[in-house]
């Protein structure tokens, strides 16, 4: 247990030090992930960012070929293993670094994935990042939903795929499992789609086009863009020099450098609070339908139960509140394991006390719909101003009579 914990606390460390997590899935393998993988993490880290890249394909890992880093060994200390490091910016991790023969296949059960996953985020030495970018293996199984479950604060997924129908059947899968597990979709990539040719100019579609732009509108997922088929990046791969910096001037080149630009844009996210065993619930205080303005003088509360294991959210209960006095609602709704309250405002002195029974107060969220507020705080994306309740000041009393901050 006490193993566990210290596990925990240096993962929770290590995630504290890197701004935005992006990680890179498919629910189809072919598609050209890591590629894009790659790609993306070199323009980040060429823009100036500092840039963390893990391989997770623990199968088929395909991150140091790609880079021309095989075979590199890997140099540890005290402290943890140290990421390999590529130019300025970028710092890489993979099993590739790991397997004595490039040919030795990785024949592993999810639970012994899950820890080697764990030990790359908790055991290497990443430092201050400004970016980490994943790439996953094809699917939804034990590194997507490993990674999703120790990244909770991820800022979201690159989904990526082919235009063809085959592919786009699987990778709807794949979105389906980020809106399952709480991962926003940062964006649907459509990768192979089409062809020019570069002796005659003449463009043909070898798998299609427009599928994943059409899948993504379908899906109400944002579309980042289509990049073309182009033989130099597969030469690249195989070459060890991502295509963005051999190529930049291709068109291929410059989808690859504005994606990567998009993703300059994110505003990262809130962990949604998922740890710890058994399910737990969150509270509202609600006026008309609405969330409180006022905390103490809410007419009632409504209760969404988390079912932490199968990612759902059930309810609304409806409980009516104690008569108000000092610490009477805080140790009332800890009773109803209640670890969120999701409010308008309260008192600085009343907020301390819930902190005391264990329960995070979230305020700057009156005037929302109860339900859609608990939806987007577990999605990372509720919009709230984190202030007091109108009438008084952080720290103060609420100018309504017998004050919001009286009814901790």
């Amino acid at each position: 247990m006490a193993e566990q914990k210290n596990d925990d606390a240096r993962l929770a460390l290590n995630l504290s030090k890197i701004k935005h997590k992006v990680l890179v899935l498919s629910g189809k393998g072919g598609v050209g992930k890591s590629t894009i993988a790659v790609n993306l993490a070199v323009a980040l880290a060429t823009a100036g960012k500092k840039v963390g890249l893990i391989d997770i394909d623990l199968h088929g890992p395909s991150v140091p070929k790609m880079l021309g880093i095989e075979n590199m060994p890997l140099d540890g200390s005290k402290d943890g293993i140290k990421p390999f490091v590529v130019g300025d910016n970028l710092l890489v991790m993979s099993i590739g670094f790991l397997l004595k023969n490039q040919d030795d296949a990785v024949i592993w059960r999810g639970p012994l994935k899950m820890g080697v996953i764990k030990q790359f985020l908790a055991d290497v030495e990443w430092g201050e990042l400004d970016y980490i970018v994943v790439d996953s293996p094809p699917g939804t199984g034990d590194e997507p939903l490993s990674i999703a479950q120790l990244i909770p604060d991820a800022d979201g997924a690159v989904i990526v795929t082919t235009p063809q129908n085959v592919a786009i059947q699987d990778v709807r899968k794949c979105i389906t499992f980020c809106n399952q597990v709480n991962l926003p979709v940062i964006g649907v990539v459509e990768n192979m789609s089409g062809y020019v040719c570069p002796h005659c100019g003449k463009e043909s579609d070898f798998f299609g086009k427009g599928g994943g732009e059409e899948m993504a509108a379908d899906m109400s997922v944002p579309f980042m863009g289509r990049v073309p088929f182009e033989h130099g990046v597969v030469e690249a791969g195989d070459s060890g020099q991502p295509f963005v910096i051999s190529s930049p001037e291709t068109e291929a080149g410059k989808v690859f450098a504005a994606m990567a630009a998009s993703l300059l844009t994110l505003k990262g996210r809130k962990a949604p609070v998922i740890a710890g065993p058994g399910n737990f619930k969150i509270a509202v205080p609600v006026d008309g339908g609405k969330v409180s303005e006022h905390f103490g003088h809410a007419e009632k509360f409504l209760a969404f139960e988390v079912d932490r294991t199968k990612n759902t959210v059930s309810g609304p209960e409806e409980l009516q509140p104690p008569e108000h006095g000092v610490g009477v609602i805080p140790e009332w709704l800890a009773k109803e394991k209640v670890v969120v309250v999701l409010a308008g405002g309260i008192g600085q002195k009343a907020k301390d006390i819930f902190t005391k029974h264990g329960i995070e107060v979230v305020t700057g969220v009156a005037e929302k719909d109860p339900a859609e507020a608990v939806k987007s705080f577990l999605g990372g994306s509720l919009d709230s101003e984190g202030g007091a309740c109108s009438g008084h000041g952080y720290g103060g009393g609420c100018s309504t009579p017998g004050g919001c901050g009286s009814n901790g």
